[in-house]
């Protein structure tokens, strides 16, 4: 079975960069579309970025596309997602998660999730 686990995490400056990485430690996950979702309490979990299967096709929440960046290395079963010119709202837990669909921006389509990472953006 799938097994996720997010890394990477932490607090940072306005305009400051964080890398987190996700790695299946279960199952390869070469044939599942990955995502990136972000929660804050109080509100639903939300998309952030996805991949493709192969990582061609990728996907970005209007409020990141431009700053975020999703990438992942099959052969070290690790999806990354690189963000940059942080600011105060995108402060949220952020999971990782694997759909058995092709590609996926939707919650419901993710069948598994890790337990989250905590990125902490101040002014």
């Amino acid at each position: 079975q799938v097994q996720l686990r997010e890394s990477g995490g932490g607090l940072v400056q306005v305009g400051g960069s964080l890398r987190l990485s996700c790695v299946d430690s279960g199952h390869s996950f070469s044939n599942y579309a990955m995502g990136w979702f972000r929660q804050i309490p109080g509100k639903e979990r939300e998309f952030v970025a996805s991949a493709s299967w192969g990582g061609e096709d990728t996907e970005y929440a209007a409020s990141v596309k431009g700053r975020f960046t999703i990438s992942r290395d099959n052969a070290k079963n690790t999806v990354y997602l690189q963000m940059n010119s942080l600011k105060p709202e995108d402060t949220a837990v952020y999971y990782c998660a694997a759909s058995p669909w092709q590609m996926s921006v939707r919650r419901d389509e993710y069948d598994y999730w890790g337990q989250g990472t905590q990125v902490t953006v101040f002014s």
